[in-house]
C-alpha cells in the first residue's frame, strides 16, 4: 500500500508542481498576458485526457505484465527529454501565433513526462484494485488530489521566493527520476503477486471488483463530461478573470487552481461530505453573486472583497460539480472510463475556454456562460428534489440569465469597434465631454488606453495620462525646449498619444506586442499621422525586442506597461533595468508609467533604481478636463534635469520600504505592491 501510494502522491505532486514552474519561465517571452496561464491550461488538461486514455486503453487491451511493460518502457524514454528548459528558438519574434507557439513549447520541452505523469493515477489504481480487491482505490484518487494541491500551494510560498526559475527546473528534473524509479517498482510489484485471496495462477487481467456490474450508460458517461466541462470553464474562466484584473503572476494562477483541488478531495473523500440539501442554496447564491460584480466591468468596488466572491463562488459552484461526480462514480472495474470522461470534459472546457472563445467572441463572456451552465446542470440535477429547492434551482437560473444579458448589452453600448486576440480585449468607444465635443476612447477591458478629439482643431491635444502636466509630459516639454532631435522609445503603444510630442527630426519607436493595437492606432486613431516626428513601431514583446537589438541611444525610454488591469512584471525587474540603460544615452531618462487602481509600482522602481544609482522621483497629476490622474516615475543619473523648474515643483521622493527585496526574473510579491 505504501508503495502504491507514495507513487501516486509523487507523480500528482509533480503533475501540477510543473504548471508553474515552466510556465513562469515562458511568461516574459509573450509579455506577461493573463492567456500565458490559460494556453498552458490547455494543454495541461489535454496532456491528462491523452494520459487518462491510454491508461484506459492498457487496462482494457493489455494484460497487467503488457501494461507494466509498455510503461516501463515510456519512462526510461522520458528521462531523454530532462532538464525541462525551454530551448532559446521557441523565443517568438513578434508575428506568430502565441497560442500554436507555447502549445508546441510544451509538447517539445515536458510533452512525454507530463503525459505518464497523467497516466499514473488511473493506471496505479487499477494494480492497486486488482491486487486488493476489497479496498476502495477512489481513496487515492483523493490522495492524488491532496498532493496536487500541496504542490500548487507550496509554490509561491516554498519554491518560487527562495530558488531561480532554473533551479526550480532542475530540482523537478530530479524529482522526475526518482518516481520513474518508484512508479516501475510499483508495476512490477503488482504483477509479482498474486491478487489478495487468490492464488498466483488464476490472477486475470483485469480489476476484480465489480465484473459483474453493468457498464455505465452513454447518458451517465455524457453527465460525467459535462460536470467536469463545467468545472473546468468556471476554473479558467475565474482565473482570467482575477489575474487580467492584477497581473499575471504564478499566486494569482495558483489560488483558483488550489480551490478547484479541494473540492476533487472533499468530493472524492468518502467522508460523505457533500450533500445536495446543503449545497443547493449556497451554490445558487454563489452564482448569483458572481453575476453581479461582472455587470460593473470590473473590480472598482474593493479588490479583496471583489477576488473573495469568486473564489468562494469557485468553491461552491466546483463543490456542486465535482460532488455530483463523485455521486456518479462507477465500480472499480470501469474506474479508467471514469476518469477518461472526467478528463475528457476537463479539456473539452479548456479548449472552449483557451482557445474557441477567444477567436469567436469579442469580449470575456465565458464566465458568464460557465454560470449560465451551472444553474442549468443544478436545476437538472434537482428535478427531483422537493419543490422549495427547486425553486431556489430556478431562481439561481434567472439570476445568472438577467446578470449575463445585463453585461453584455453594457458591452456593446457606445461602442464603436471590440475585438479579442491573445492579449486582451480592446474597445473602441465615441463619447462627449461637458462641452459637446466628441472623443474616440481606446480601452483594454476597462482601462482607458488613450483618447482622442474628432474635431480637427483638437484632435493633436496630448489628453489622459499624456497631458501637459503629466510626469511625461513636463519631461517631453522640458527636452523639446532644445534645439538637438530627439530619440524617443515607448514600451506601449495604446493610441499613440506621445506622438503628439514629436518634432520634425525626432524619432519615435513604439514596441508593441498586440498587432491590433497597433492596427487600431493607425487606423482610428491619427496622433501618429499628425506628428511632425518619424513614427517607427516594432511588434513583439519590448523586452525581447530590446535585447536583440544593438543600444538605440534614446533620449527617453518611457514604459507604458502598467497602467492596465494585469501587469507584464518582467518590464519592472532588475533585469529590465539593466537592459534599458544599456537603450539610453548617457544622461537619458528612463520613465516608468505606474497608474494602475491595484498596485503601488512605486517602491518596486526605487529598490531597482537604487540598486543602479540612479536618482528617481515620482510626479502624480491628480488630473483635471481631459487630463487623466496619472503617476509616473522618472529615473536618470543627470541631476540637473530634476532640477528643471517645471519638473522640481512636482517632483516627489519616493518612500522605500523597509524589507522589500528587489524584483527580479526570478522573484516578485505581487502581495507587497497591493494598494
Amino acid at each position: 500500500m505504501l508503495l502504491y501510494a507514495a507513487t501516486i502522491f509523487l507523480s500528482a505532486f509533480l503533475l501540477f508542481l510543473v504548471q508553474p514552474v515552466i510556465t513562469k519561465q515562458i511568461l516574459p517571452w509573450f509579455g506577461g498576458s493573463a492567456a500565458v496561464w490559460t494556453t498552458c491550461l490547455v494543454f495541461f488538461q489535454t496532456a491528462l485526457l491523452a494520459g487518462y486514455a491510454y491508461a484506459d486503453f492498457c487496462v482494457r487491451r493489455l494484460t497487467p505484465r503488457g501494461q507494466v511493460k509498455a510503461q516501463t518502457i515510456l519512462l526510461l524514454i522520458s528521462l531523454a527529454v530532462l532538464p525541462i528548459i525551454p530551448t532559446a528558438h521557441w523565443k517568438p519574434a513578434g508575428d506568430e501565433d502565441p497560442s500554436s507557439l507555447i502549445l508546441g513549447l510544451l509538447t517539445a520541452t515536458i510533452g512525454l513526462p507530463y503525459f505518464l505523469l497523467s497516466t499514473t493515477s488511473p493506471l496505479v489504481q487499477t494494480w492497486f484494485a486488482r491486487v486488493h480487491p476489497g479496498a476502495s482505490p477512489y481513496r487515492l484518487f483523493a490522495l492524488s488530489n491532496l498532493a496536487s494541491m500541496l504542490a500548487l500551494v507550496g509554490y509561491p510560498f516554498l519554491f518560487e521566493p527562495w530558488s531561480p526559475t532554473r533551479t526550480q527546473a532542475f530540482g523537478w528534473s530530479i524529482g522526475y527520476g526518482l518516481f520513474v524509479g518508484l512508479c516501475i517498482a510499483a508495476g512490477w510489484t503488482s504483477v509479482s503477486k498474486p491478487t489478495s485471496g487468490e492464488p498466483r495462477r488464476k490472477r486475470t487481467p483485469v480489476v476484480a471488483a465489480g465484473d459483474d456490474e453493468t457498464p455505465p450508460p452513454f447518458t451517465q458517461q455524457l453527465m460525467w463530461c459535462t460536470l467536469a466541462a463545467t468545472g473546468s470553464i468556471l476554473l479558467l474562466a475565474v482565473t482570467t478573470q482575477i489575474t487580467r484584473n492584477i497581473a499575471a503572476v504564478p499566486l494569482l494562477w495558483i489560488a483558483p487552481l488550489a480551490i478547484y483541488l479541494l473540492t476533487f478531495i472533499l468530493a472524492f473523500s468518502g467522508a460523505g461530505w457533500y450533500r445536495r440539501r446543503i449545497f443547493l442554496p449556497l451554490v445558487a447564491v454563489s452564482l448569483a453573486a458572481m453575476a453581479v460584480p461582472l455587470q460593473r466591468l470590473g473590480f472598482e468596488q474593493g479588490l479583496i472583497r471583489e477576488v473573495g466572491v469568486f473564489l468562494v463562488g469557485l468553491f461552491f459552484a466546483c463543490s456542486f460539480a465535482h460532488g455530483e461526480l463523485s455521486r456518479l462514480k462507477p465500480a472499480p472495474r470501469f474506474l479508467t472510463r471514469f476518469y477518461l470522461m472526467v478528463s475528457l470534459g476537463g479539456a473539452l472546457g479548456a479548449v472552449l475556454v483557451g482557445i474557441v472563445v477567444p477567436l469567436v467572441l469579442p469580449a470575456y463572456f465565458e464566465l458568464l456562460g460557465g454560470l449560465v451552465l451551472c444553474a442549468l446542470l443544478l436545476y437538472w440535477q434537482m428535478r427531483s428534489e422537493p419543490f422549495v429547492l427547486r425553486i431556489v434551482a430556478i431562481a439561481a437560473i434567472l439570476a445568472t440569465v438577467l446578470g449575463a444579458t445585463s453585461i453584455v448589452l453594457g458591452f456593446y453600448a457606445d461602442n464603436v469597434l471590440a475585438s479579442r486576440n491573445f492579449y486582451g480585449v480592446i474597445r473602441i468607444r465615441e463619447l462627449a465631454d461637458q462641452n459637446a465635443h466628441r472623443y474616440r476612447v481606446l480601452m483594454d477591458g476597462s482601462v482607458v488606453h488613450g483618447n482622442q478629439y474628432l474635431e480637427s482643431a483638437l484632435r493633436r491635444r496630448a489628453t489622459t495620462y499624456y497631458a501637459p502636466t503629466s510626469g511625461i509630459g513636463r519631461l517631453l516639454t522640458i527636452l523639446n525646449s532644445g534645439a538637438a532631435p530627439l530619440r524617443i522609445g515607448v514600451v506601449g503603444l495604446g493610441a499613440g498619444t506621445l506622438a503628439t510630442y514629436g518634432r520634425k527630426g525626432d524619432i519615435y519607436r513604439f514596441y508593441e506586442i498586440n498587432p491590433s493595437v497597433i492596427r487600431v492606432a493607425r487606423r482610428d486613431f491619427t496622433y501618429l499621422q499628425d506628428t511632425a516626428a518619424t513614427i517607427e513601431t516594432r511588434l513583439g514583446d519590448a523586452r525581447l525586442s530590446l535585447e536583440r537589438e544593438p543600444s538605440q541611444d534614446f533620449d527617453v525610454l518611457a514604459i507604458d506597461a502598467f497602467s492596465s488591469d494585469s501587469i507584464p512584471v518582467h518590464l519592472i525587474t532588475l533585469e529590465a533595468l539593466t537592459l534599458y540603460r544599456k537603450h539610453i544615452k548617457p544622461g537619458g531618462v528612463i520613465a516608468f508609467h505606474i497608474s494602475n487602481r491595484f498596485l503601488n509600482l512605486g517602491p518596486v522602481v526605487e529598490a531597482i533604481a537604487s540598486i543602479h544609482q540612479l536618482r528617481a522621483g515620482i510626479v502624480s497629476d491628480p488630473g483635471s478636463g481631459d487630463a487623466a490622474p496619472s503617476t509616473w516615475v522618472l529615473l536618470s543619473d543627470r541631476a540637473e534635469l530634476f532640477d528643471a523648474p517645471d519638473l522640481a515643483k512636482v517632483l516627489r521622493p519616493i518612500q522605500s520600504r523597509q524589507g522589500w527585496r528587489p524584483w527580479t526574473d526570478d522573484f516578485n510579491n505581487i502581495l507587497q505592491a497591493l494598494n
